[in-house]
């Protein structure tokens, strides 16, 4: 089975579920999103939806954000449950007691797979120890943090300490880790409970290093509408033979880290 390990919910969702059946791709993770620069007409309207983006990215757009990302998300699972694997997105910065209850009632409560994709304002990664508290108490829920800009080295330091802190939670470092790609394998070496996915890593040699040092916990992702799952996973059977490594990177990992029969 084919699984893409990063998407958002695209406007329309006819286009996802093309851009899917091109790839080969089975089932894909999905994420609720603010922003769709997949609506931009223009270079003006691109603007805004990215605008929408590096608010969110920054930390910005608070609960008012969440709730119309929580509805698009539920119709896309209502509609395709057999396409989409869902994850739900909890605020930072909240005491530990109402992050638990939000991921009870709006992660596992909604029969969701994990929680994701976290974005925490820049060198400000240590927000997201409550969420991993709740994870942790929740069988070890995985945990996809947003790894590309603006996250810094100093954040993917402060994930690995995390990690050795809370061994039994999965936490995913999405986009490899940006520009802080070998930092990112690196830190993941050196913890179990660490694992990289793919999407929009635009250096293949990075991608090639990634799968050679860690290939039963590195995933096959296209990040879509940001990135192309035709180009992601031919970059991924570009620089890896036909067999087991192949086959765990495309969706094996996967369904390992989500207990998919």
């Amino acid at each position: 089975m084919i699984l893409d390990a990063h998407s958002h919910v695209h406007d329309p969702l006819s286009a996802h579920l093309s851009a899917l059946d091109a790839a080969g791709v089975d089932r894909a993770v999905l994420f609720p999103t603010r922003a769709h620069p997949e609506r931009a007409t223009d270079l003006d309207s691109l603007h805004h939806e990215m605008g929408v983006l590096e608010r969110a990215l920054a930390g910005g757009s608070g609960d008012e954000g969440f709730a119309p990302a929580r509805r698009e998300l539920d119709r896309a699972l209502t509609a395709h449950p057999d396409r989409f694997l869902g994850f739900g997105s909890v605020p930072l910065g909240r005491p530990d007691a109402e992050t638990a209850a939000r991921v009870d009632r709006e992660v596992t409560g909604r029969g969701l797979y994990g929680i994701g994709e976290l974005t925490p304002p820049p060198g400000r990664l240590a927000l997201v120890e409550p969420v991993v508290r709740a994870a942790r108490d929740h069988a070890g829920l995985p945990v996809v943090i947003h790894g590309s800009a603006p996250t810094t080295a100093v954040d993917l330091r402060t994930l690995a300490d995390l990690a050795a802190r809370h061994p039994k939670v999965p936490l995913v470092i999405s986009q490899l880790g940006g520009a802080h790609w070998m930092e990112a394998i690196e830190l993941a070496r050196a913890a179990p409970n660490l694992h990289l996915e793919l999407s929009t890593a635009n250096i293949v040699f990075a991608v090639r290093l990634a799968i050679h040092e860690l290939p039963t916990r590195t995933c096959f992702g296209s990040d879509a509408p940001y990135g192309d799952p035709v180009v992601a996973r031919t970059t991924v059977e570009r620089i890896t033979r036909a067999g087991e490594v192949r086959d765990r990177v495309l969706g094996g990992n996967l369904a390992e880290l989500l207990g998919l029969g």
